[in-house]
């Protein structure tokens, strides 16, 4: 394993801002490039196949975990749907010398600070009113019964979750620029190469 840390999680409740974050680091550092994660999921409309998400039938996704490519999972009940850590994608990047950073949730956050001395970080929402209000205007196309699956998930990620990552880092309404910044200044200190 490399001395020089190249992994980081940013995790947080869908809405909260983690792709904006991650976004503009990576325009800011030309080093840094996104995991691309593994999912049972439909593709939505202008999503592409191996750079948002590897897009596996359930058949391909169980294939790729007893071959030990995915060796962490999580099943979202509401949503009928897989999500992974798919490794060929990160050994790749690694290999290139490229930061990753990874959208996982708590266990993907904990095998890969124990596998590839990760810093986790999760953003916070404000406050659940502002997030709901954030949320539900992000995804009008949404029914009423995902509406409230997403924010159950969102408010068990707060209560439960969040405690267990290396830090905290609340991403307000309108405070991206802060926000981006807070993360680059914690990343620098825990020895990233930015």
């Amino acid at each position: 394993m490399s001395s020089k840390k190249q992994v980081v999680v940013i995790a947080g409740p869908s809405g909260s801002g983690k792709n904006a974050i991650i976004g503009e680091i990576l325009k800011r550092y030309p080093n840094c490039e996104r995991l691309v994660t593994a999912t049972t999921r439909k593709m939505r409309p202008g999503e592409v196949d191996g750079i948002d998400y590897h897009f596996f039938s359930m058949e391909r996704f169980d294939a790729e975990m007893s071959n030990g490519n995915i060796p962490e999972h999580r099943f979202v009940p509401s949503l009928e749907t897989y999500y992974g850590i798919y490794i060929p994608d990160l050994e790749r990047r690694l290999e290139e010398g490229h930061i990753v950073f990874a959208q996982v949730d708590i266990e993907g956050a904990q095998l890969l600070k124990k596998r590839y001395r990760a810093t986790s970080i999760f953003i916070m929402p404000e406050s659940i009113e502002q997030f709901r209000g954030r949320l539900r205007a992000r995804n009008p196309e949404w029914s009423q019964k995902e509406f409230d699956a997403r924010m159950k998930i969102t408010e068990d990620e707060l209560r439960t979750h969040a405690p267990q990552y290396d830090y905290r880092v609340i991403n307000a309404d309108g405070s991206l620029h802060e926000t981006v910044s807070r993360v680059i200044e914690i990343l620098r200190k825990e020895g990233y190469s930015l």
